[in-house]
């Protein structure tokens, strides 16, 4: 097969690659994760860039868009479900950086960072437990 066919793994297959990470949680987590919408976009949209005050577009893999199972009250009022975004431009140029792990694995990583924001968990205890950068 030469270079010329080969061509990146579509939003479809990011779907199953996500959608395969989540149905691997352990039970405890498994169906609090399956009431999480889950959208494979390339990139953020620009509005959610500027809020964030991302320059690049690159620089957003996923984010948790939702209220925290600990920071839930009978009296909020939800405006839409829970949902993790991953961005498939920026997990295939991280992936492509990388070069040591499977696409799998890093769309794994990345729903597994943002469902955890579902439960509550912040980005120092997520690193506690997921040193992923060594």
């Amino acid at each position: 097969m030469t270079h010329a066919a080969l061509t990146a793994p579509d939003l479809e297959t990011f779907y199953a690659l996500a959608e395969a990470a989540r149905a691997a949680l352990p039970d405890r987590f498994r169906d609090a994760a399956r009431h999480v919408a889950l959208r494979i976009e390339d990139f953020a949209p620009d509005a959610l860039l500027d809020e964030m005050q991302i320059d690049d577009p690159f620089g957003l893999t996923g984010l948790y868009d939702g209220i925290p199972l600990t920071e839930r009250s009978v009296m909020d009022q939800p405006t839409g479900p829970d949902t993790v975004w991953l961005f498939r431009r920026p997990i295939l140029d991280e992936w492509a950086a990388r070069g040591n792990v499977t696409l799998g694995e890093l769309v794994t990583h990345v729903l597994v960072h943002e469902i955890a924001h579902h439960f509550g968990w912040s980005d120092d205890d997520i690193a506690r437990i997921d040193r992923w950068w060594e």
